[in-house]
């Protein structure tokens, strides 16, 4: 029953800064402040002159504009104070609203917990809300805009509809099955569901109109929706790749240029630089924009065998890295590397990369081939197939170009493109429930015949999994479907 109130347009100074308030005590709130007791028209922004409640002292003249709940974003009352984005002037505000009864400072994220509590957000639009703000490229707003909209809970909730109405169907047929109204054919016969767009079942004699299918085969649903969820489930870790950036890792030899290439990608000298082999002892770190998608690069030591403890540690680093990376770019010395293509294909192998991982290699120090850059072009093309190459040169920027075209290649390939298809997983603990539910489904399929209810139990955990996601997890639902559906009682 509380009021909270926060800037929302971010601290530090600024044109217009935005101060927002949510809960009952928002009208009496912007009363006070303006110092009118009619409030304008909902929606609409209204010039006035915002006033300290306890000493009448001017505070600024800014727009104000009154939300009233349900029409909201946290489904409550709500208003905002658009003021001048002076430090003084934000404070003086601020601490006018705290001062008045029931109101008290917005902890973190509480205007968007509101809003899902209130039925306005599920948790993957919350999720997706945080994603928009921290969002750094194009490609990452745009999955984000796209989870914020409702696209990957409708996805789920429209899987969960499904299950709900399957597991309510058996547990009707256990229920009530020496009635007339049940028949067993609800188990077995009939289309079932098959995703968005299926078939109707065969209809109940006593059901009312609905609006797919009455009388689903719930064996039908539930391997449907396996083959969905596992589908959904093998998209190479895309969303997730995107929101968090692509691991990428710097490997070579010492003194190839590593530190060079990383420096040149990003502009600025964020590792150093020596002629003095084996300078780089730790990881370094940078993230990039390239080609609209998250990069988060890493610089590592030299791979060799190291004799000084301290740069054991860093080759041991390095190698760690590597098996963790999403991309590598093995980065070889093009001076000294063999022309033909076994012995490239020898020195990529001396790094060891994983053999799953997408590898570019980078050949650097091509301003020194002296004309011998072209028989080392005609290796890269010839012999067995080798990973993208491209010949740089970190001192003159030479192939530059080229490198970035590759890497965003290689982006694009690995995130894929936020705007087609079925959304993308984003998160973990997405993976995680839904991998879950997918167990459970298919517990149900070797235990459907043995024990009725334990495969009714199955049902309920692999929708409860679901539910997680959102976080909309409710018994009631069930029941309403099975007194829906059937003449139970008539």
């Amino acid at each position: 029953g509380d009021t909270i109130f926060a800037v929302s347009s971010g601290h530090g100074r600024c044109g217009v800064a935005v101060i927002r308030t949510s809960g009952p005590g928002s009208r009496g709130a912007l009363q006070s402040l303006t110092g009118r007791p009619a409030l304008p028209p909902p929606r609409v922004l209204a010039l006035r002159r915002i006033r300290d409640p306890a000493t009448g002292e001017p505070l600024d003249r800014g727009l104000v504009v009154w939300f009233q709940g349900p029409q909201s974003f946290t489904g409550e009352d709500c208003a905002e104070l658009h003021v001048h984005g002076g430090p003084a002037v934000v404070s003086g505000v601020l601490r006018a609203l705290g001062a008045l009864p029931g109101l008290r400072p917005a902890e973190p994220g509480e205007f968007t917990r509101r809003a899902f509590r209130r039925g306005k957000l599920d948790l993957t639009a919350a999720e997706g809300l945080g994603d928009l703000i921290r969002a750094e490229t194009e490609a990452q707003r745009r999955q984000a805009l796209r989870q914020m909209e409702g696209e990957l809970g409708r996805l789920y909730q429209h899987w969960s509809d499904a299950l709900t109405q399957a597991l309510a169907h058996l547990e009707a047929y256990i229920d009530f099955s020496e009635d007339d109204n049940v028949e067993e054919e609800v188990l077995s016969q009939g289309e079932g569901w098959q995703g968005k767009g299926a078939g109707a079942g065969t209809p109940h004699p006593c059901s009312s109109q609905r609006d797919s299918w009455s009388l689903p085969a719930v064996d039908a649903t539930v391997r449907a929706l396996e083959r969905e969820i596992g589908s959904h489930l093998q998209d190479g870790r895309r969303g997730e790749l995107l929101r968090g950036g692509v691991r990428a890792v710097i490997a070579g030899p010492p003194n190839v240029g590593k530190s060079s290439l990383l420096n040149l990608l990003c502009q600025r000298p964020a590792a150093i630089v020596s002629p003095v082999a084996g300078t780089t002892r730790d990881v370094v770190e940078v993230a990039l924009n390239v080609g609209g998608y998250p990069l988060v690069l890493s610089d590592t030591a030299g791979l060799r065998d190291a004799t000084d403890p301290v740069e054991q540690e860093g080759v041991s680093r390095a190698r760690d890295r590597l098996q963790e990376a999403d991309l590598v770019l093995a980065v070889l010395d093009a001076t000294a590397v063999p022309t033909e293509p076994v012995g490239l294909g020898a020195a990529l192998g001396s790094l060891q990369p994983p053999p799953t991982t997408p590898c570019i290699m980078v050949l650097n120090k091509a301003d020194l081939l002296k004309g011998k850059g072209g028989s080392l072009r005609a290796a890269c093309t010839q012999g067995p197939p080798l990973p993208p190459v491209t010949l740089l040169s970190c001192k003159t920027g030479e192939g530059l170009d080229h490198l970035l075209a590759l890497l965003a290649r290689e982006l694009a390939r690995l995130c894929g493109d936020p705007l087609s298809g079925s959304p993308s997983l984003t998160q973990s603990r997405h993976s995680l429930h839904l991998r879950q539910c997918a167990v459970a489904l298919a517990r149900y399929g070797r235990e459907r015949r043995s024990d009725l209810g334990l495969a009714a139990e199955r049902l309920r955990l692999a929708r409860r999994h679901l539910g997680s996601i959102t976080g909309h997890v409710s018994t009631e639902d069930v029941l309403d479907i099975i007194f829906r559906d059937f003449c139970v009682g008539k």
